[in-house]
C-alpha cells in the first residue's frame, strides 16, 4: 500500500466570534474612558440686583484693547507686569476693586492672562465689566 503524501494546510484561526470580541473591547473603552470638560474660570458671582455704590478711588480699571494691550488705571502695562503693579496698589488701598474691561474682539486668551495675573496678585474683589464692541 502507498502511502499518499498529506498536504498540510496551515492553521486557521477562528474568526466568528471576532466582531464580538471588537465590540465588547469598543464598549468597555467607551465606558471607561474620562473625558475632560473644560471647566472655564472659578469666578464666584453675586447674585443678580445687587449693586453696591463704590468711591471712584477704591475702582482701578483695568482695560484690554484689541490687540491684547493693557491699561492699568490709565497706564499701559505689559500683562506680565500685572501681578507686581496690582500688588503695590492693594498695598496702598487694601478695598481696591480691579474692574475688567474687554474690548469685544480682544482675544479669550489675553482676558484669562489678566485674570491669572490678578489673582497671583491675590486681588479678591474683580468686577468684570461688559464689553463694548
Amino acid at each position: 500500500m502507498a502511502m499518499k503524501k498529506r498536504r498540510f494546510k496551515g492553521g486557521e484561526i477562528p474568526t466568528a466570534s471576532m466582531a464580538d470580541i471588537a465590540f465588547l473591547l469598543l464598549i468597555f473603552f467607551l465606558v471607561t474612558t474620562t473625558i475632560d470638560t473644560d471647566k472655564g474660570l472659578g469666578i464666584i458671582l453675586p447674585p443678580k440686583g445687587d449693586t453696591i455704590e463704590i468711591k471712584k478711588k477704591n475702582i482701578l480699571n483695568c482695560l484690554i484693547n484689541s490687540s491684547g494691550n493693557v491699561l492699568l488705571g490709565g497706564e499701559p502695562v505689559k500683562i506680565q507686569d500685572i501681578n507686581r503693579v496690582v500688588k503695590e496698589k492693594l498695598r496702598v488701598n487694601n478695598k481696591l476693586i480691579i474692574s475688567v474691561k474687554t474690548h469685544g474682539k480682544s482675544r479669550y486668551r489675553d482676558y484669562v492672562k489678566v485674570i491669572d495675573q490678578l489673582k497671583m496678585a491675590n486681588a479678591t474683589r474683580i468686577s468684570i465689566a461688559e464689553s463694548e464692541l
